[in-house]
């Protein structure tokens, strides 16, 4: 048994417990995103497509994440996937895809007017594009620049994307978070809890819904009262949201912010998007405790 025991002990210190392997860094740099709209094929998507194109929406996230320090050229691409709603980060050839069919549904499952809680038609689509860019840019810089996770990926995806998001002008970060929250809540309307859902990678809808309003209202328990006045938000939840945030504020700037160019996210935040100035910081952007 003591020979066995100490076999065990020597393959894991061998194995998961050794130091890594050393490598070489490769050089890193700002400005390392490109972006690319590829007409689609179905002709249905093409006033999509022309909208899109038209607002430079790609070209806005280019610029806004021109901060981030990366070793090569990573490629914001919209497309169209012979059917398929789905966005992607493909690891192979440095590209994140969203596809035309994605946003299509996206639009869909937005109100036609304005709801009673202030979601409007155009939060309901702006915010999920930006949410599913940066959720794939997530997966993006997790691979590139060899971010440790602990947990589930696409969780820690959802994450970084709602910490960008809020980290918007206030009103600006309620409209996208409101917007974000609209699509998975509809989306949890006529979800099918199946055997294939419940092992699927992704959280289910209703959770994902959970988690970007616990988010919104930990990192600004102000801005995102009307969540717990509303009842938006159980009680039980809302109590853990900040330390929720906290953790996660506190996982990036440890596990990220060398990545950032300070002088870039300077000359950054002294610009608007999508009417009003990032922060540096929210209200909870501090240690946990």
């Amino acid at each position: 048994m003591r020979a066995l025991a100490c076999a065990a002990t020597l393959a894991l210190s061998t194995a998961g417990w050794a130091a890594p392997t050393v490598a070489a860094s490769p050089a890193l740099h700002t400005d390392q995103f490109r972006v690319s709209y590829e007409v689609p094929q179905n002709p249905a998507h093409q006033a999509l497509y022309e909208e899109l194109k038209s607002k430079r929406v790609l070209e806005t996230l280019r610029e806004f994440l021109s901060m981030i320090r990366l070793p090569r050229i990573l490629i914001l691409r919209l497309a169209g996937c012979n059917g398929d709603d789905d966005a992607w980060y493909a690891p192979e050839d440095l590209t994140v895809t969203v596809c035309y069919e994605y946003l299509e549904e996206v639009r869909k499952l937005a109100p036609k007017t304005a709801t009673p809680a202030g979601v409007t038609p155009e939060n309901a689509f702006r915010g999920p594009l930006a949410e599913v860019f940066l959720h794939e840019v997530g997966h993006a810089l997790f691979d590139q620049l060899r971010i440790p996770i602990l947990g589930h990926e696409e969780d820690a995806a959802d994450q970084f994307a709602a910490f960008v998001l809020v980290h918007l002008s206030p009103q600006t970060a309620r409209d996208a978070m409101a917007g974000v929250a609209w699509m998975y809540g509809q989306e949890a309307k006529d979800a099918n809890i199946s055997q294939s859902s419940l092992a699927s990678v992704h959280g289910l809808a209703g959770q994902r819904f959970y988690n970007t309003l616990c988010m919104a209202y930990g990192a600004e328990p102000g801005v995102f009262r009307d969540l717990i006045e509303r009842k938006l938000l159980p009680e039980e939840r809302a109590q853990g949201c900040e330390n929720e945030y906290r953790q996660v504020a506190f996982a990036i700037q440890t596990l990220m912010s060398r990545y950032i160019d300070v002088a870039a996210r300077d000359e950054g935040l002294a610009k608007e998007w999508g009417g009003g100035k990032a922060r540096k910081r929210t209200t909870g952007d501090t240690q946990p405790k």
